[in-house]
């Protein structure tokens, strides 16, 4: 296989062929229907308060680097959290709906359930107050395992992409990149959800090999560690690709992209059920709950586009 670098595409366009981001892969490989709503439908979804808590601590992650270094205090973090809302809201004011849906629905006064709620992200949701202390409480989880004044990171909230077989354009935002005087690369990527059993640290992985595969092919460099971030269980995994591993991994992402294509030709996405459904926004267009897709859209070229916070959703 041949690889080659190739330059972000500008703002607001997309690329002429097949693409692939950690997100999508996910999809695909977790239900195939589900692409489709997300990717070609591009159906509408209701933001959780799971998901904007984690991109909310992303983005004050982000800002915390831009401190000097011995600003960069637990308490720092704490005032970045509210600002940082606000920006967020003003660049997506659909997340605001998270809390309309909290206000009308019917209260609930035992605290046990309040904080399930919060902590599972539904079908209740959290008022602002107690949504930016519990992103208060994942940035203490994350200064419990890394002290940020030691820190001078290479990159943050990259986007990096790559052409594998002169065709398949890959490409993500990695969260934090550093690199070494001695130019080793460590990827890292904040979860905001707890640390997976042992099972399914391979699902988890799959976001970083990605990259570390994207960074190999643009630079020659496999990267030294690919480190997850567990801010919630304030737990670190750290983990060492090689080379063979990668290229397999690059023959996983090419087969993937294949069955996807066919899919797309034959408008054949099939469900797949699983445990996931009951967090699906869409089951009431899948024949598993007795639901009908939409037409397929025809006379279209499927386009995936991409902003920091598909990746984000993997956390």
């Amino acid at each position: 296989m041949t690889a080659q670098t190739v330059s972000s595409p500008p703002p607001g366009s997309s690329p002429a062929g097949p693409s692939l981001s950690p997100s999508r892969a996910a999809d695909f490989k977790t239900c195939p229907l589900l692409f489709r709503f997300r990717t070609i439908d591009k159906l509408p979804e209701q933001p959780t308060a799971d998901q904007a808590r984690g991109t909310l601590v992303h983005a004050v992650l982000e800002r915390l680097f831009d401190l000097p270094a011995a600003a960069r205090t637990p308490a720092a973090a704490a005032t970045l959290v509210e600002p940082a809302w606000q920006a967020l809201l003003e660049a997506e004011p659909r997340l605001a709906e998270i809390f309309t849906a909290a206000a009308t629905r019917p209260a609930v006064t035992d605290q046990a359930a309040l904080i399930a709620e919060a902590d599972a992200g539904g079908p209740g949701t959290p008022q602002l107050a107690t949504f930016l202390a519990s992103a208060s409480a994942l940035l203490e989880g994350y200064f419990a395992v890394e002290d940020p004044q030691r820190l001078e990171p290479a990159e943050r909230e990259a986007l990096v992409s790559t052409l594998v077989d002169d065709e398949l354009l890959i490409r993500g935002y990695i969260d934090r990149l550093d690199v070494s005087p001695a130019g080793d690369l460590r990827v890292v990527d904040y979860k905001t959800g707890g640390a997976p059993r042992e099972a399914f640290e391979g699902r988890a992985l799959f976001q970083l090999k990605f990259y570390a595969l994207v960074l190999w092919r643009t630079r020659g460099v496999v990267p030294r560690v690919l480190r997850l971030l567990y801010l919630k269980d304030a737990e670190v995994c750290d983990y060492s690709p090689d080379a063979e591993e990668l290229e397999r991994f690059e023959r996983t992402l090419v087969a993937l992209s294949q069955a996807i294509e066919l899919a797309k030709r034959n408008q054949d996405f099939r469900p797949k059920p699983s445990r996931l459904c009951g967090w699906c926004s869409h089951q009431a267009l899948c024949p598993e709950f007795g639901g009908t897709p939409p037409p397929f859209p025809t006379g279209e070229v499927v386009r995936i586009d991409l902003t920091p916070a598909d990746d984000d959703r993997l956390g």
